[in-house]
């Protein structure tokens, strides 16, 4: 007998079959009524039309040409969809939120208990759900955190024993009247056809997020892991054959992979940082990105249309060869370009002038750089100690300041000691307002004034570390540090004022008293609009340590290589091409520039 007359189905579905149709490109879907501050969970197709659900309780519904938006009333978060044959459509998500259409209308079935005091009941029925699935008979299945699943086999939702308390993220029915269900920590469940759940050995311990199955004994499981040394998630995609998990490699460096779908007889999958990849058998091919957004969410039509979503209000269309949309080119270059520094010593802070626009930048062992063309080049170092900000000289010179609270004083020949605090402190911040008044800040809650003749400490009432400053004039200042900390002088003391987060903050920059920003810990970003601080809907992914602007542009940098660009309305990441650390930056001169790891100063071309 010949091998191709002994191939199996499972043989088959490992990538002998006939390939899938790939993805020719992903494009922008325009017309949809999304808002900035959007961020999307879920797509599902179905016969009542194409639904999108996120944040806010969120649901966009296209219903053959025309969109439309509708808010649920918990506005709770819309994790994930799932339909019948029978078009019966379930959405579930926050608070244990189950809701049903009808075709016109969203009825709550499940979730958001209220307790006397009208906020949400610290109550199992409110346990977040994520995801969501249906078999051939109609029955649903939901789960979520501490190891829930939910059924609604025709008598109403009522809970299973999965028997565990992991938090579940999918659930996926094989066809053949079983459910596989996973989540945290290499977590997979198969419910008999009896309603047992019975836990499976999976060899790999990460948080499985999407879970698909292409026939009984062919499931793709997605998902990905924290790693401290990548510093960041890294995607996992496995292959269950019924019996045993395969690893499939996703590519080097793929992020955390978010959701799968079918696509003929393969399957499509995305996830974090714009990633897409069509899987075929055992082999995974990367497609070209459209976005630097996490795409969480995926569906592919009866027709072959492909959507995703995520955050940033991102709607992307890919099409098949079938639907042949257009391509969609390769993610843009980095818009950062390196410069050449002469240096390897770590960067500590960057600088433009305000009078004459020239460009410093300052780090380790007293380096100070000059900018010289399209390079840099060294001035005589300020000392041997660690300088971590620069700022405008009343006399027209420039100021340095770091470690052991030493500030120096350049003339453009020579450095002096300006001041020398004699404590084991670092100052982290200057500012100036070029006329005479000069504040220094750092650890221990240290402020310094310069009055045109002394160097006096101020009464700041905190032994937080400082690590930033902005200042309108003299007397409208702000100091950031420890658990968002921010201190306010108003020309005649330090008081404390709340920012509404206890994460550490980094830096601050504005452009007037009711236009502010904060920057810090796991990507905090909070504005100040005169009345209140309010967090940003940027979803940064990594800690921001610096943050400037020039009245335009805002741009706000850290961990990772990465950038935040705020054009006035809409904060967008950046791609810098860089993996280390900045930690400065400077947007208020002619140029922006960034500056951090291993003497690397990057340069934003003009847009």
């Amino acid at each position: 007998m010949s091998e191709a007359t002994t191939i199996s189905r499972r043989g088959l579905l490992r990538g002998k079959a006939a390939a899938s149709p790939p993805i020719t490109g992903w494009q922008a879907l325009e017309g949809a009524p999304t808002q900035p501050g959007d961020v999307f969970w879920a797509v599902h197709s179905c016969p009542h039309g194409q639904f999108v659900g996120g944040d806010d309780g969120i649901v966009l519904r296209l219903n053959g040409a025309a969109w439309s938006r509708t808010q649920l009333s918990t506005r709770t978060p819309v994790h994930a969809f799932a339909s019948d044959a029978a078009g019966q459509l379930v959405a579930v998500g926050w608070m244990g939120a189950i809701w049903r259409f009808d075709g016109t209308d969203w009825t709550l079935e499940r979730g958001c208990l209220e307790g006397a005091d009208g906020r949400y009941a610290a109550d199992a029925e409110n346990t977040p759900l994520f995801g969501v699935a249906s078999d051939a008979e109609g029955r649903f299945w939901a789960v979520g955190d501490n190891g829930v699943i939910l059924s609604d086999v025709g008598e109403g939702w009522l809970p299973e024993d999965s028997g565990t308390s992991f938090h579940l993220r999918a659930v996926t029915a094989l066809g053949d009247g079983r459910v596989l269900a996973a989540g945290a920590n290499g977590t997979v469940l198969i419910r008999d056809r009896d309603g047992r759940w019975s836990p499976q050995s999976c060899p790999v311990a990460t948080t499985v997020q999407s879970a698909l199955a292409l026939a009984p004994d062919h499931v793709l499981l997605a998902g990905g892991r924290y790693f401290i040394g990548a510093g960041g998630f890294r995607g996992d995609l496995l292959r269950w054959d019924g019996e045993a998990f395969h690893k499939l490699d996703p590519g080097p460096g793929a992020p955390r992979l978010r959701t799968l779908r079918a696509l003929g007889s393969g399957a499509l999958a995305v996830g974090d940082r714009g990633f897409s990849a069509a899987i075929r058998g055992d082999t995974v091919t990367p497609l070209a990105a459209a976005t630097l957004h996490d795409l969480l969410g995926l569906d592919v039509s009866a027709t072959g249309e492909v959507l995703a979503v995520g955050d940033f209000a991102t709607l992307l269309a890919g099409g098949t060869k079938a639907t042949a949309a257009p391509v969609v080119q390769a993610a843009p270059a980095p818009i950062w370009d390196r410069m050449q520094t002469g240096t390897d010593r770590q960067l500590w802070g960057v600088w433009q002038h305000p009078e004459t626009g020239a460009a410093y930048a300052c780090g380790e062992e007293g380096t100070v750089l000059i900018q010289n063309g399209a390079g840099w080049e060294r001035l005589p170092p300020a000392g041997t100690l660690g300088l971590h900000a620069l700022a405008a000289a009343d006399d027209g010179g420039i100021l340095a300041a770091g470690q052991l609270g030493e500030i120096h004083h350049f003339d453009g020949t020579h450095w002096r000691m300006h001041f020398d605090l004699k404590l084991d402190v670092t100052i982290m911040a200057l500012w100036s307002d070029g006329a005479g008044t000069v504040i220094a800040a750092g650890d221990e809650g240290l402020i310094l004034r310069w009055d045109g003749q002394d160097w006096t400490r101020m009464v700041s009432g905190t032994r937080s570390a400082l690590y930033g400053l902005w200042g309108l004039d003299r007397d409208h200042l702000l100091a950031v540090g420890d658990y968002g900390l921010v201190l306010r002088w108003n020309g005649t003391a330090w008081q404390e004022f709340s920012s509404g987060t206890e994460n550490f903050l980094f830096d601050v920059c504005g452009t007037a008293l009711d236009d502010i920003f904060v920057v810090g810990l796991s990507g905090t970003i909070c504005h100040f609009d005169g009345r209140s601080w309010q967090p940003t809907p940027a979803r940064a992914r990594h800690d921001l340590l610096a943050i400037d602007g020039n009245g335009a542009t805002t741009v706000a940098v850290g961990t990772a290589g990465s950038a935040m660009v705020f054009d006035g309305r809409h904060w967008q990441a950046d791609r810098t091409g860089f993996e280390g650390g900045l930690r400065a930056v400077s947007a208020a001169g002619p140029r922006v520039l960034a500056a951090g790891d291993r003497g690397t100063v990057l340069c934003r071309r003009q847009s």
